[in-house]
């Protein structure tokens, strides 16, 4: 079965159809990279997918149950989006951390939260808000940041930055993790940090799609690239497929003008 299965993603702003019927599927553990132009739609189907935009049209299955279809003409309530977003964990490219909060505090703040919903919560709080702490190291200790875990994040670099987003999106174990453009707004010599924990994620079949305009970064690090452009998926397959034997002649003069 499908981990994730999007069927007809269609999204219009105004006149302007951004997405014009998206479709694709992942298995678990599969690591997928989606290039594209900018304007080509890749970020409004990840905040489709996300819940942070409502999609006009279309299905999103998570293990095979359908979570999102645009066809019932059901509008969702927030508890429901809340609840459907659960299924995912989103790194921002701009890292999106609270300043006024230590590393360690980012990543246990959504969990504590959400903790406060449990029936037992009062009850057992002391011990349930211990355990969050002891994952939010773990999760620190997993990007490598084990000996940051009490510092704000302006006393970080931007890679350390992204390690703790990475690790925040983590903390409530979802099912997908998505990234939009995580190396876009760290220099170039940083950009390596964050493809080691990507592969790192990758070898413990962690389910990850990664926009991105780095090409080299899709090729190291995805199983499968999809390519898009106004609002469609025009190719997809292996990176050796993709990047380096394009068959689609649209992937193939988008990759012509990065070279």
């Amino acid at each position: 079965m499908k981990i994730l299965e999007v069927k007809g993603l269609a999204k219009s702003f105004g006149k302007t159809k951004v997405l014009k019927g998206i479709d694709f599927s992942m298995e678990k553990g599969e690591v997928v990279a989606v290039i594209g132009s900018s304007g080509s739609g890749k970020t409004t189907m990840l905040r489709c997918i996300n819940f942070l935009e409502t999609a006009d049209q279309g299905q999103i299955y998570v293990d095979g149950n359908c979570i999102f279809d645009g066809a019932s003409g059901k509008k969702l309530t927030p508890a429901q989006e809340r609840e459907n977003q659960l299924n995912f964990g989103l790194v921002f490219q701009n890292f999106n951390l609270f300043p006024q909060y230590t590393a360690l505090e980012n990543v246990a703040l959504a969990p504590k939260l959400l903790a406060q919903e449990r029936p037992d919560y009062k009850q057992n709080k002391k011990q349930i808000l211990a355990e969050i702490e002891e994952n939010a190291k773990s999760l620190l200790d997993r990007v490598g940041l084990s000996d940051k875990r009490n510092n704000y994040p302006c006393e970080l670099s931007g890679g350390q930055q992204q390690r703790v987003s990475i690790a925040r999106a983590l903390a409530l174990n979802p099912k997908v993790l998505f990234f939009d453009e995580p190396t876009s707004a760290l220099d170039p010599e940083l950009t390596g940090e964050i493809l080691h924990v990507i592969r790192d994620l990758a070898t413990k079949d962690v389910t990850m799609v990664i926009v991105t305009h780095e090409i080299d970064f899709a090729r190291n690090v995805a199983d499968r690239i999809i390519f898009m452009a106004d609002g469609v998926v025009v190719e997809e397959g292996t990176p050796e497929q993709v990047i380096d034997h394009p068959q689609n002649e649209r992937t193939q003069a988008f990759l012509k003008r990065l070279e």
